[in-house]
Parts: structure tokens; C-alpha cells; sequence
């Protein structure tokens, strides 16, 4: 057939003009693959199909599903350990034995809650702080200050040995207080820093502190404890506010808002003022200054007492009865440190020598006295017979016996006052 023979030889000569299109054609042919055929049809061999993962079990309860994560985790760690070094065996966790099938049994999910409740908390919630670094503290001013400005926190050297000191005192006086505690700060000489004393402690102690303190002004003759801490001028302008006026309507008082209808505040330092006039201010008694002290205690951790000069005057029995601590004011002179020597040795022969041995001697530098005032001699005298001593250098913010701030004072005397406000805190706890 002309036809036959034509197309035979069309395809030979197409087959020698196309070398490569005719291998690819012969290949499928010998596969058993027809040119216009499909792709043959290829079985899977099971032996090299991976094996099949089983379905993870489905689970109802929170608690099995959180045995069984601590129980797999457990299980790492274990392997982990064991091919590492020799461990402690490690305890087992309790889990609820589940079924073959994927539903879970009523009473296998209260097992597994049982199981779950008495079994160890994870490490990640008993202690968190392991999985996170401990962070050096940031070190501020100085030349470790600065060099971890300039590097972005790159180089951190951590504090000096001055900034630890001062947050370890700042850790003290901020300590956290169950009660309500009095601090009274008494001489038998006036002028040698008891008041400025005072107002600077109570500054400090409503700077560091997350709950304001109190200062109560007890001095029989016109005492300036307010005058020191807000200036003469807001004080003449303020309601004159007293402690004879809070007396007479102490029983109407039952809140806090009601409270602050009787004070003054010098920043976060509350203040309740003495009486001014002469006639009236030598009148509170012992049990006048104890009804006072009751109602402070009701929203105040921390009061403090200035006394005023003397240990005899009316109210001193009660300022002494409800007293935690004192605070003993003193200067770098023979007088005054004979003085605070026998305010001490009053103390204790009249049923105070618990108050006396962990009394707190202030001396203050107010006067600035001439070199020829030993003045090692004056605190060796005086440290012997109470807790602890601490001298507040001469500084002018405190001297001129006006405002007191802390922002005016020097670096020195900001510094006693903190340790004097760590020492009273001490002796709270």
C-alpha cells in the first residue's frame, strides 16, 4: 500500500532527522509505556514506607494533659542527664493510665485529675527565675555610670561599693512594717538639732517609704516642728491647725480624710502642729498624748515624737509608755554630751533601761566648734551606753534653724539622716 509505504518512510526519515525525540520514544516504549498511554501505575512497597506515627491521644482533662507533659519533659531531661553524667534517680510523676481507645473513661480522667493535683509543680511556675538571667544591677554616676552610658549598657561593672552601701540603706528603711510604731527624739538641751533632726528623718523616711510617715509635735513651750518643715511663711498662711484643736474633736474623727482636716504636710511627710500659745501648750497630758497616739496608729505605720526639751513635763510619761525607740539629740559640746549621758542614765532608773540600751544618739554638728573640741573623745563617751551612734556634719541647710529640705542639704547630712532612718526601722523589726 503506497500509503503504508509513504508513512513508513516519513517516520524513518523524521526518526533520522530527530535522534533524540526517538530514544525518549523507544524508552517509554520498552517501559511498557504506549506513546499516548499513561504513566504506569506504580505500587508502594510497605517494606520501605516509613511506619506510621499513631495518633496522639486525645485527652479531656487539663490536668492528664499536664501530667503527660511533665511526665514527657521529665522523660527528656532523664534521657538528657543520662548521657551526660550520673544523675540523682529522678521522682517519677503520677499519671493517669488512659485507655487503648481514644475516649477517655470518667474515671480515668478523676484519676488523672488526682494525679495531677498531688504531683510536683513544673520548674517553670515553682521557679521561674531559673529560666531567666540574673541581671547585674545598673550602676549610677561615677565612672561606672558613665561608662555604661557610653557603651549603651555594653560594659556594665555594677555598682561601687558607695552605691551598694547606699541601696542596702534604702532596702532597710523601705522594709515593709506589720503595726504601727512610735520613734520619740528628746534632749534635756535645747537648740542642738533635736527638731531639725526631727524633720529631716521624717523627709527621708516619706522618700524611701511606700507609706507616709507621721511627725507629731509634742514640745510644751511652742514648739516649731511645722515652721521647720514648711517654711515660716506657708505656715502662717495655712489653716491653723492643732494639736489642742484635734483633741477637742478626736472622738468625730474616723477616717483618714477626717484626719487630714488637722494636719499639714511637707511633701509626703504628714504633720500634726504643736500648740503656740504659751498657755495652753505646757496643758497636754499623758493621756492626752495617748488618745492622740491611738488614732494615729489607725492609718500610720510610722510616727514621730518631738518632744521637746526636759523629761518631765506632762505628757512625757505617755510619749515614753507608747515609745519603740529614741532618738537622743545631742552636740559635739562637754554640756551636751554630759546631757544626752544623763538623759540615758534618767531613763534607765525610771523603768526605761530596754528604751535606754537601744536608744539612738544623734549628734549634730550645729555650731561648727573649733578644733580644739575633741570630738572622738565626745562619741566615745556616748557609744558605750546606747544601739548605736551617728553624727550629722555641720551643714548650713540645718543650722539656720529655718526651712529644712533635703534638696538643699549636703551629701553628707542626706546620708546621716538615712542612717538614722535605717536605725529606727531596725529596731521595728
Amino acid at each position: 500500500m503506497p500509503d503504508s509505504v509513504d508513512n513508513e518512510a516519513s517516520a524513518a526519515a523524521s526518526n533520522e532527522g530527530q535522534p533524540e525525540l526517538r530514544r525518549r520514544r523507544d524508552r517509554r516504549r520498552e517501559e511498557g509505556d504506549p506513546w499516548t498511554g499513561t504513566m504506569p501505575i506504580i505500587t508502594p512497597n510497605d517494606s520501605d514506607a516509613p511506619a506510621s506515627t499513631p495518633a496522639p491521644l486525645q485527652s479531656r482533662s487539663w490536668a492528664e494533659a499536664a501530667a503527660a507533659a511533665d511526665a514527657s519533659a521529665g522523660a527528656v531531661t532523664d534521657s538528657i542527664s543520662a548521657d551526660a553524667s550520673p544523675a540523682e534517680p529522678r521522682r517519677p510523676i503520677p499519671t493517669a493510665a488512659a485507655p487503648a481507645s481514644g475516649a477517655v473513661s470518667p474515671a480515668s480522667a478523676r484519676a488523672g485529675r488526682a494525679a495531677a493535683a498531688n504531683a510536683p509543680i513544673s520548674d517553670f511556675i515553682s521557679s521561674p527565675g531559673s529560666f531567666v538571667r540574673e541581671q547585674k544591677p545598673r550602676p549610677v554616676g561615677g565612672f561606672r555610670g558613665m561608662l555604661y552610658k557610653l557603651t549603651g549598657g555594653a560594659w556594665n561593672l555594677g555598682p561601687s561599693a558607695k552605691q551598694r552601701e547606699e541601696d542596702e540603706l534604702a532596702r532597710r528603711i523601705s522594709r515593709q512594717l506589720q503595726g504601727s510604731y512610735n520613734t520619740a527624739v528628746l534632749s534635756l538641751k535645747g537648740g542642738i538639732g533635736k527638731t531639725s533632726t526631727t524633720v529631716g528623718v521624717g523627709l527621708t523616711l516619706a522618700e524611701f517609704r511606700g507609706d507616709p510617715p507621721c511627725a507629731i509635735d509634742a514640745n510644751p513651750d511652742s514648739g516649731d516642728l511645722v515652721e521647720r518643715a514648711l517654711g515660716e511663711g506657708i505656715y502662717q498662711k495655712a489653716t491653723p491647725r492643732t494639736i489642742t484643736d484635734l483633741l477637742k474633736n478626736v472622738d468625730n474623727v474616723d477616717s483618714l480624710t477626717a484626719l487630714a482636716r488637722y494636719m499639714h504636710h511637707a511633701g509626703r511627710l504628714h504633720l500634726i502642729a504643736g500648740e503656740q500659745d504659751p498657755e495652753v501648750s505646757d496643758s497636754l497630758t499623758a493621756e492626752e498624748y495617748l488618745r492622740i497616739r491611738e488614732l494615729i496608729s489607725g492609718y500610720y505605720s510610722i510616727a514621730l515624737t518631738d518632744c521637746g526639751t526636759g523629761v518631765t513635763h506632762n505628757a512625757m510619761s505617755g510619749i515614753l509608755q507608747s515609745a519603740d525607740n529614741l532618738i537622743i539629740a545631742a552636740g559635739y559640746a562637754v554640756s551636751g554630751a554630759k546631757r544626752a549621758r544623763s538623759t540615758l542614765q534618767w531613763l534607765a532608773s525610771h523603768g526605761y533601761e530596754e528604751l535606754a540600751r537601744n536608744a539612738i544618739v544623734v549628734i549634730t554638728d550645729k555650731d561648727e566648734v573649733s578644733s580644739r573640741v575633741d570630738k572622738d573623745a565626745i562619741e566615745e563617751h556616748l557609744s558605750g551606753i546606747c544601739r548605736q551612734l551617728i553624727a550629722v556634719p555641720h551643714d548650713r541647710g540645718v543650722a539656720d534653724g529655718d526651712l529644712v529640705t533635703l534638696d538643699v542639704l549636703r551629701p553628707d547630712t542626706r546620708r546621716a539622716y538615712k542612717e538614722i532612718a535605717a536605725a529606727i526601722v531596725d529596731g521595728y523589726v
